[in-house]
């Protein structure tokens, strides 16, 4: 048998593969001639250059990216904005594309290039509410533990451009989005907040999270929620196609591990519970799997996807994936046999540009014959720096594409 972090590097490079941007909107485009390319996200700028190089016809347009995310295209403009917490290029972006949405000629067909990470890359706030508003929200939540579905429920309501209002500003144009799903259960409202998709949410729930995490917005934003421009399209015209997902990049490594001998228990892409509580029952499935043989026979390996959440208590440089894997480091503690990985498939989890981190059996004995106490780390929410001190780390770099997290632990 290969050695194990080879095995599972295999299955990570295949999950990545098959969220390849270009691979994704293969055979996707629209059938026209003149093409007014938009688009927001991590892999936003990768998809827009794919375009370029599969489209025969006349392309113009925008494209938003996170810094350090862009490529060079030849017609499509890249600008780069802040993630998770937006800032101003987000604003100038999403004007950008609003202004070339509405400016769309009655022979040019509107495409848009929506993946993860669009809802702080396009954010725009609503008419008398302040950016510097929207970040502290934003950092609320995210910090609150709050998943993605409620976090986006409210950055659509506090929007110019989510929600389906980008998709009403391209009026009679002819409007497709192809989407590179990060989010569990593939829920188009909530991918990258939906600027081109119908909003089933209301003022009503953004009213009850803001309870619920204990937000209390300014009497602008009240204003603006209480007003007419404070609930979202219901229904938007254009055609949306889901061309990468979550799902695909699992059943993408089950492959690989199968063709190599490998047992695989698919968990699937729905997991978006607290990451230490997460990391607990992973481990408890994978020390079944290896005592009993239950549900399935050594040697296995177990995959799971989805986005775990947060509750940030500390200070320190974290992310949920790295979260994720000190709480396998400390489960997985005495027993043998078991490695494991988790990242984020953009390479950026968290605070840091590192995508995520390597876990086993021996790791905590590791860590503690180094003078790294990992509970001193977890009070801090400093899995970063734990890791780093440890050797851990997995940096891929900007991977350019988006299909939320990717856990996979290997037991023999």
């Amino acid at each position: 048998m290969t050695q194990p972090r080879d095995s599972l590097t295999a299955m990570m490079q295949a999950a990545l593969a098959a969220a390849d941007p270009a691979q994704a909107i293969h055979g996707r485009l629209p059938d026209c001639k003149k093409l007014v390319v938009l688009g927001a996200g991590k892999a936003a700028a990768a998809m827009a250059r794919a375009v370029e190089q599969q489209f025969s016809g006349s392309i113009r347009g925008a494209v938003v990216t996170r810094y350090g995310h862009a490529v060079d295209c030849q017609h499509v403009e890249v600008i780069e904005a802040a993630h998770p917490t937006p800032d101003a290029n987000s604003v100038r972006g999403a004007q950008r594309l609003l202004q070339l949405a509405g400016g769309a000629a009655d022979d040019e067909q509107v495409l848009m290039l929506l993946s993860g990470g669009a809802s702080s890359l396009i954010a725009y706030p609503p008419a008398g509410v302040e950016l510097a508003e929207i970040q502290a929200i934003t950092k609320q939540l995210l910090n609150g533990g709050s998943t993605i579905g409620q976090l986006n429920t409210v950055r659509r309501h506090l929007s110019q451009i989510g929600g389906g209002r980008l998709a009403a500003a391209c009026a009679g144009a002819g409007l497709t989005t192809l989407v590179i799903s990060d989010v569990t259960g593939d829920v188009l409202h909530d991918i990258g907040s939906g600027p081109t998709s119908a909003d089933p949410t209301s003022v009503g729930d953004v009213l009850a999270l803001f309870k619920q995490f204990e937000v209390t917005p300014s009497d602008a934003v009240l204003a603006h929620l209480r007003g007419p421009n404070g609930e979202t399209p219901n229904a938007v015209p254009g055609h949306v196609e889901l061309v990468a997902t979550p799902q695909q990049a699992l059943v993408a490594a089950a492959d690989v591990a199968e063709a190599a001998g490998i047992n695989v228990l698919n968990l699937g892409a729905f997991i978006e519970a607290d990451a230490l509580e997460t990391a607990k029952v992973m481990a408890a499935i994978a020390l079944q799997v290896q005592q009993y043989q239950q549900p399935i026979r050594t040697p296995a390996v177990i995959l799971s996807g989805g986005e775990s959440t947060v509750t940030v208590r500390g200070e320190g440089i974290g992310g949920r994936n790295v979260e994720f894997a000190m709480g396998m480091v400390q489960a997985l503690h005495g027993s043998r046999d078991i490695v494991g990985l988790a990242i984020d498939t953009d390479g950026v989890d968290g605070a840091a540009e590192v995508a995520g981190a390597w876990f086993d059996s021996g790791s905590m004995d590791a860590a503690n014959a180094q003078g790294h106490a990992l509970a001193e780390y977890q009070a801090r929410n400093d899995g970063h720096r734990f890791f780093a001190a440890t050797g851990e780390q997995i940096v891929t770099g900007p991977t350019l594409t988006n299909v939320n997290d990717f856990r996979a632990i290997l037991v023999r």
